[in-house]
């Protein structure tokens, strides 16, 4: 009898009724920047997972705005303590909801340490709005706190995003690491009509 081979790829599992897969790369020409390998569709559930963000570090996942990708719209914000809700269509902090097939792209950025004031109750150790739309690969905070650190922020804002350093499949999950240690674990969930 012939040999049967089979080609699955080895990054990809079937469960509870979607198609799991860690088909995600790093741009070699922007070492910072982690897409899909395939494009996301409306219906996609993408699971995002940080670990160990310090401090200063915000995950980010942007969509194109423009064909040519000159502007971009934040879609999901994560620090240290979690998911920053920036949209409506919140699923749960580690998942978003694709609404429509576009170019996404995620990145982690440091911005400067909000240290914290015991005498302040209301005051906040983190940024936690921003500007929805802006160039690619930057993330703008706006309101009362980036005010007061608006010095600190025009040197970040000349910073590239952090370098990932390591990346590696663990079954249908991208693992990625950023410069500093920080790791993102990623995978795209798509309804699985073969299945």
């Amino acid at each position: 009898m012939p040999s049967v081979v089979v080609e699955a790829r080895p990054w990809e599992r079937r469960h509870g009724g979607y198609l799991i897969s860690g088909d995600f790369r790093v741009n070699p020409k922007l070492p910072y920047m982690v897409y899909p390998g395939q494009a996301l569709t409306h219906g996609d559930v993408l699971s995002v997972q940080p670990v160990n963000l310090q401090d200063n570090e915000y995950l980010v996942l942007q969509e194109c705005v423009t064909q040519r990708c000159d502007e971009a719209k934040i879609v999901r914000v994560w620090n240290t303590n979690g998911s920053i809700a920036t949209a409506p269509q919140m699923h749960a902090g580690d998942r978003i909801m694709i609404p429509h097939e576009n170019k996404y792209f995620i990145y982690l950025k440091r911005l400067p340490e909000v240290p914290f004031h015991p005498s302040c109750d209301a005051c906040d150790t983190h940024f936690r709005s921003f500007a929805l739309f802006s160039p690619p690969l930057t993330l703008i905070p706006n309101g009362l706190l980036s005010a007061h650190y608006q010095h600190e922020l025009e040197k970040t804002d000349r910073e590239p995003p952090q370098k990932v350093v390591s990346e590696k499949h663990e079954g249908a999950t991208f693992v990625i690491t950023f410069d500093g240690g920080s790791t993102v674990r990623i995978k795209r969930m798509r309804p699985d009509n073969d299945g």
